[in-house]
């Protein structure tokens, strides 16, 4: 939820499967992974002081390295706001979208964008149970069922088990797409990238199919 990069490599995704033969065959999930789950929940400095610390970069590097960002998420049409972004611990979001998981794959990726969208263009504190609910409520889920399933944490086990997941796979960076457990990419690639991709794994599948 708090890379950048995700939602510009969710947008080339979504590209790649409109523009592909078989986009309709593909069924999508979205897991969880934390890039820095040492974050308190409420941090005081901005995103250029964050990074600044995080990354051990001069400041003026880190303002160019988000320009260049802001400037290939405007070539997906998504409007970054880096000044008003609230840093936050994003382990909250994970139980939300899990929760959404739970109700269907059209509902989980509208909350998935709602996050993405919040914290990157809106300036929304993701980490807030009340914008949560907000978002949550706009994807078509329940207020009441938000706040209960955030407050006794009932799907913080599916969270940790996809970050498990993810170290065990050999993930240590985002976004990173697996294609029916048998391919891996790695970064907001360009849409015919994805395609190739997609276009590997149901080679196959197909060749693991049974002979008819």
């Amino acid at each position: 939820m708090a890379c950048p990069w995700c939602f510009i490599g969710k947008r080339r995704f979504e590209r790649a499967l409109g523009a592909w033969e078989h986009g309709d065959e593909v069924e999508v999930t979205w897991h969880s992974y934390q890039l820095d789950p040492t974050l308190p929940e409420r941090y005081d400095g901005g995103e250029v002081e964050y990074l600044s610390r995080v990354k051990g970069m001069p400041v003026e590097q880190v303002r160019q390295m988000i320009g260049h960002v802001a400037e290939q998420a405007a070539g997906e049409g998504l409007r970054y706001d880096f000044d008003a972004l609230v840093v936050a611990n994003s382990l909250r979001a994970h139980q939300l979208l899990h929760l959404a998981r739970s109700t269907d794959a059209k509902t989980a990726d509208a909350v998935k964008d709602g996050l993405l969208s919040a914290h990157f263009e809106r300036g929304v504190d993701i980490g807030d149970v009340e914008a949560l609910v907000e978002i949550g409520t706009a994807a078509g889920l329940d207020a009441d069922e938000i706040r209960a399933s955030l407050a006794d944490e009932r799907h913080l086990p599916a969270v940790r088990a996809d970050i498990q997941q993810a170290r065990e796979i050999g993930v240590n960076g985002v976004p990173f797409f697996v294609f029916d457990m048998r391919l891996a990419l790695s970064g907001a690639q360009p849409p015919e990238v994805f395609v190739q991709a997609l276009e590997r794994a149901r080679e196959l599948s197909l060749e693991d199919s049974p002979a008819r």
